[in-house]
């Protein structure tokens, strides 16, 4: 009787890890198919969300109990990518219509989110799960999408391990060689309060904010132009 207790015991916690860890191949699969259908030039299509939450409600069920960790970076970074920018589009859904996330009370810092097998706010995921665990990886500024007009765009696809590498490449590049988010004046250069804010995330290795800039520009800056900052857009970034 004893050993079939063990047994049984055994059972249940495989079958408790194994729900945990399931795989993420359909959570991106279906992460795929919510960006482009939602998505479009940059902005979300809330208000039809709204009326349709299926989708949504399903991916953030299913990314409750996903396990993933830094051994496999590229899968882990992929998820918390697409899990922030969901969670921040449930967050405003929830409160639909708002004109921006910050008439939301505690939106970024208080509201706790299931996913990945924890309660977690937004700038947790953000601050502790990628920037504390991949210092070096400023290009996370460029994904993360905080449903301002501010904010990088987001884009009508799913960041998926495979591709991960080139999609954060390829915003970092367009948002640094778009005049409107860098903008250049004579011997001034004004950039988003984001470099601002996370100023040594891109100043590590004794470069400066124009050094990193000009990493990924086609038409570089002089390196002795003088840097400001230009008030942050938290308009929603609503497709109306």
């Amino acid at each position: 009787m004893k050993r079939k207790i063990i047994l049984l015991s055994s059972l249940f916690l495989l079958a408790g890890s194994l729900s945990f860890g399931q795989d993420t191949t359909q959570f991106f699969e279906k992460s795929a198919s919510f960006f482009e259908t939602y998505v479009k030039d940059g902005k979300v299509a809330y208000n039809e969300i709204k009326s349709n939450p299926g989708l949504l409600n399903e991916l953030l069920k299913m990314a409750t109990s996903i396990n993933v960790t830094t051994e496999n970076p590229e899968e882990y970074q992929a998820f918390w990518i697409n899990g922030y920018n969901l969670l921040v589009i449930k967050g405003i859904v929830a409160n639909y219509p708002v004109k921006s996330p910050l008439d939301i009370d505690g939106f970024f810092d208080k509201d706790k989110h299931a996913i990945g097998g924890m309660d977690i706010s937004l700038n947790d995921i953000e601050n502790q799960l990628l920037r504390a665990k991949f210092p070096s990886e400023a290009r996370f500024h460029f994904v993360l999408v905080c449903a301002g007009l501010g904010c990088p765009p987001i884009i009508d696809m799913a960041y998926l391990p495979s591709t991960l590498n080139g999609q954060l490449q390829r915003q970092t590049i367009l948002s640094l060689n778009n005049p409107d988010f860098i903008q250049l004046n004579k011997n001034k250069i004004k950039v988003s309060q984001i470099f601002q804010w996370y100023k040594e995330d891109f100043t590590r290795e004794n470069k400066t904010l124009i050094d990193f800039i000009n990493g990924y520009r086609e038409s570089k800056i002089p390196t002795n132009y003088r840097v400001g900052y230009y008030s942050y857009d938290w308009t929603l970034n609503d497709l109306k």
